[in-house]
């Protein structure tokens, strides 16, 4: 049987995320396929040097008004025309699932999310749009004006592809509530080689504090971190920057301690000898971030809702705390015990979410599904 001709697409390639890596593991497994986006900024993302990547008309805009192009997305990947392939892979928490294909070509879509803008994280966008100062209240409006038409839109171009894939179970329930189709769990490829610990590090004693990574924006929560460890006086290294990093600041007690330019090498080094990992963030589709800390064999104290479900195990791999406030947060640390956890065994549960097991389990689907398609 010859080898089928494959295309892969995503929503842009301007910076390094959990998407990303999933369109690096799709081309690991297709080097020779093209990559189809909207945007491609190499000076941002050296990973595919190596790739046929290939940009059409967006790309002549800056890459930094990706926030105001949704609807030119929207236009852009519904007439990038993909029938001339056997196998189309798409790599979408946007737009890029909406691209053209024929009647014999097999579309498989690994969706992120519903997108967050129209859907999950409408009221977030409203109220914080994150655009430059002067510019919110033209987002807002333009937001309130396009997104039932955006939202008609969303919905039939996830309807094109044949198969849908979904990050997380909690992406799942989304992709049925607001999509109306089933989809397949895979968890995304963490790259969990560079976290491990040595074996001197997988003791308590060599552990001190508390950590929170992520960018500083209104939906991450870490201000709930700062708070409750301000007020509970217990360490708490914040590695990142974002629009609420002076906030942030400005409300954090002496035990905390902020790093805003943290090489990967310091980020890892934290990882490996913090005593748990706070992860407040408001309903997570995954969390990447999460399962790097537990690779570093560090349990993680999360919001009990969203992607964390999927990997936070009370009392093994960590802790859950039920409301976003700062009293519950502070519970939780409160009754959090590091002696209880072994972090051997954290590490070893983070394993199932390896790129080799991302790239083994993707080949299998991709398998499973042309042969379902040949059959039909």
């Amino acid at each position: 049987m010859s080898q089928p001709k494959v295309a892969i697409v995503c929503d842009w390639l301007t910076g390094i995320g959990g998407a990303e890596r999933v369109v690096l593991e799709l081309h690991k497994m297709y080097p020779e396929a093209p990559i189809f986006t909207s945007q491609y900024d190499p000076s941002k993302i050296d990973w595919f040097k190596d790739a046929d990547v290939r940009t059409g008309w967006l790309q002549k805009l800056p890459a930094g008004l990706k926030k105001f192009l949704p609807v030119l997305r929207a236009r852009y990947f519904s007439r990038l025309d993909l029938s001339d392939y056997d196998l189309v892979l798409s790599s979408s928490g946007a737009e890029a699932k909406g691209v053209k294909t024929g009647p014999k070509t097999v579309h498989i879509s690994y969706i992120h999310s519903p997108t967050h803008y129209y859907w999950i994280r409408y009221d977030e966008y409203l109220a914080h749009p994150g655009f430059p100062r002067g510019l919110n209240w033209l987002a807002r409006l333009g937001l309130k004006a396009l997104v039932g038409p955006l939202r008609n839109w969303d919905k039939h171009a996830a309807q094109q592809p044949n198969f849908l894939i979904a990050n997380s179970t909690h992406t799942q329930a989304m992709i049925k509530k607001h999509y109306g189709r089933e989809s397949t769990v895979i968890f995304p490829p963490v790259d969990l080689e560079r976290l491990k610990t040595t074996s001197d590090l997988l003791h308590v004693s060599d552990r001190h504090g508390f950590l929170a990574v992520g960018r500083q924006t209104p939906y991450k929560r870490i201000d709930l971190a700062v708070a409750a460890c301000s007020e509970l006086k217990v360490p708490l290294v914040v590695i990142g920057n974002g629009p609420e990093h002076q906030k942030l600041v400005k409300m954090a007690g002496r035990s905390v301690t902020f790093l805003t330019n943290a090489s990967d090498e310091d980020v890892i080094s934290h990882m490996r000898t913090a005593e748990g990992f706070l992860f407040p963030t408001n309903v997570e589709d995954f969390g990447v971030t999460a399962v790097e800390a537990m690779a570093a064999g560090t349990p993680v104290i999360a919001y009990n809702q969203g992607g964390p479900l999927d990997y936070v195990v009370p009392g093994k791999t960590g802790a859950f705390f039920d409301k976003q406030t700062v009293a519950s947060l502070s519970a939780a640390i409160s009754h959090f015990d590091p002696a209880k956890f072994n972090h051997a065994e954290i590490e070893k549960f983070a394993e199932q979410f390896s790129t080799s097991s991302f790239m083994q389990k993707m080949k299998d689907y991709i398998a499973e599904c042309l042969k379902s398609n040949s059959l039909n």
